[in-house]
């Protein structure tokens, strides 16, 4: 029986107009960040009875804990923080935007991510397969019950994605350019089967 995730990035933080690589770092949420979690919040309490999720997981970074305690409050769930789903170190690129970075580095990661990826940063697989391994954890945690809502990062729930369905990790720059702040991604989960049923989906309204 297949679980359905709802996977959702935090909301917009202080280091999003210049684009700053927060990685591991801790950067609060905006004002916009807060009116996201809270407009995501809504969103899920007004879905139908037993399509809205049961249960929800989130990472243990402060962002991703301020955007998730909305909908915790919302819907009567507790978060259940799990350290697998932080995000991903960025080496010599954290806390930084990539003109402040060698570019020689930045052509090396922009050429291949995996490969070239920043000197210092988690590697991508070893963060893509502890995505991977704490969402299927979560499926199988929950299966048999409503959908869950999982709060996590942009990068690492890109690499995730890719090592679910088994696209190359190197592509995961462009096969998902990026994923929304408070939008919504549904996969449904089975075993070692992953199907990707939305990606990004607006939040700001009802279905």
């Amino acid at each position: 029986m297949s679980t359905h995730l709802f996977l959702v990035r935090h909301g917009e933080t202080e280091w999003h107009a210049e684009n700053r690589y927060a990685g591991t770092s801790e950067v609060a949420l905006t004002a916009t960040g807060v009116a996201q979690a809270e407009s995501l919040a809504r969103f899920l309490a007004a879905l139908p009875a037993g399509r809205g999720p049961g249960a929800l997981y989130c990472s243990p970074q402060r962002r991703a804990l301020h955007t998730a305690r909305p909908a915790a409050r919302a819907l009567g769930l507790r978060p259940v923080e799990v350290a697998d789903l932080r995000e991903v170190h960025f080496g010599a690129a954290e806390g930084h935007t990539l003109n402040e970075v060698e570019r020689e580095l930045v052509d090396e990661f922009r050429a291949d991510p995996v490969r070239g990826a920043f000197p210092g940063s988690e590697p991508p697989e070893r963060a893509a397969k502890r995505g991977a391994a704490a969402l299927r954890a979560i499926a199988e945690a929950e299966s048999g019950a409503g959908p869950v809502l999982v709060v996590a990062h942009n990068t690492l729930l890109r690499l995730t994605l890719c090592e679910l369905v088994g696209i190359p990790l190197r592509a995961y720059r462009t096969v998902f350019p990026r994923v929304d702040n408070c939008a919504l991604t549904e996969l449904a989960i089975d075993g070692e089967n992953t199907a990707i049923r939305r990606f990004n989906q607006p939040t700001g309204g009802r279905e």
